[in-house]
């Protein structure tokens, strides 16, 4: 096929030495080439127009919520210290990844150093995992305040917010950390050719020409253990949310005290679903075009961080009525 030859011509032929008659010492590539999207190079150029937008919008909705937040006292509490980290980890995450994109689409820069590449990875996977974490913590803010609302505040004190958040960090840090250190362990004598925009790390350790079951398992294992426990714990806590609205008495009680919940839903809905049909196509839909899957790949990462300021910015009317008042501030 065209595009296999296209992949060989541009791989790196991998030099290695025989140590002795029952081992190989292999010369691991210096640099790896990200193709961007397999198949639609001729179209990378029009392909970037709606990835430098939604990382425009990822960048300048985040920074306002930031900033918003920041200057109303009035916002000071829990549920929007959560917010505040949901928005960092939506900058890293963007960030992390649209950069290199836009530089293999307008200035066909493919070429990522070795260790960029595991720190691309690292990055990528931490702060996806620590996402998740803090909206398990959102949910449990929100059980807190809708259950048990006149002990909300003594519940959930700055110093729980701050442990809560260092917990939710540290898990992400010390989790993904063995991906990074088997991923730099792995031989990678095959090819230096990476099918996609980013290192992302089911594709790098399959150029391994080593046994790899150990990342596999690992990264099956921690992908199960950290989004089932959040899933299950975000589930939980709704759980006990709907038993506390049902028992309301009027509807319009019910309605209110529900959409204080609704910008979260939105966003638990805007990360696990894309997430899942990602997973779902990597893992077992292996008909489906190889550019779908790197593009689900891609999706999944960069449309949370444009939809989450939004919703947050629409749905929430403290925050809503912060910008309005600064548009308007500025309008006169």
């Amino acid at each position: 096929m065209q595009e296999t030859s296209f992949c060989l011509s541009v791989g790196n032929t991998l030099s290695y030495r025989m140590s002795d008659s029952n081992s190989t010492d292999y010369t691991n590539p210096t640099t790896f080439i990200l193709l961007g999207i397999p198949g639609l190079e001729t179209a990378h150029v029009w392909m970037s127009i709606p990835f430098c937008t939604m990382y425009t919008i990822a960048v300048f909705g985040n920074f306002t919520i930031l900033f918003t937040i920041k200057t109303m006292p009035s916002l000071h509490g829990p549920m929007y210290y959560f917010l505040c980290m949901l928005a960092i980890t939506d900058l890293v995450l963007s960030t992390s990844i649209v950069p290199k994109m836009l530089s293999i689409f307008w200035f066909y820069s493919r070429e990522i150093n070795f260790s960029a590449c595991l720190t691309q990875m690292y990055f990528i996977l931490t702060f996806f995992f620590i996402q998740s974490g803090i909206l398990a913590a959102m949910a449990f803010d929100r059980y807190v305040a809708i259950c048990d609302p006149l002990r909300h505040c003594t519940t959930l004190t700055n110093t729980v917010v701050a442990k809560i958040s260092l917990a939710v960090v540290l898990r992400g840090i010390m989790l993904i950390l063995p991906h990074t250190l088997l991923a730099r362990r792995w031989p990678y004598c095959r090819t230096n050719i990476i099918p996609n925009t980013y290192c992302e790390h089911i594709a790098l350790v399959k150029l391994a020409c080593a046994d790899i079951s150990l990342s596999s398992y690992y990264s099956l294992s921690v992908a199960f253990l950290v989004i089932g426990m959040d899933v299950f714990f975000i589930s939980l806590s709704y759980a006990q949310i709907l038993r506390a609205i049902f028992r309301l008495p009027t509807k319009d009680a019910r309605l209110k005290t529900f959409g204080t919940c609704g910008s979260h839903l939105c966003v638990i809905l805007a990360f696990y679903i894309p997430h899942l049909f990602a997973a779902v196509t990597q893992r077992f839909a292996h008909n489906v075009a190889l550019h779908l899957r790197v593009l689900m790949a891609n999706m999944y990462l960069l449309v949370p961080p444009m939809l989450n300021p939004i919703i947050y910015g629409v749905r929430t009317q403290q925050i809503r009525d912060r910008l309005l008042q600064l548009f308007a501030h500025k309008g006169t």
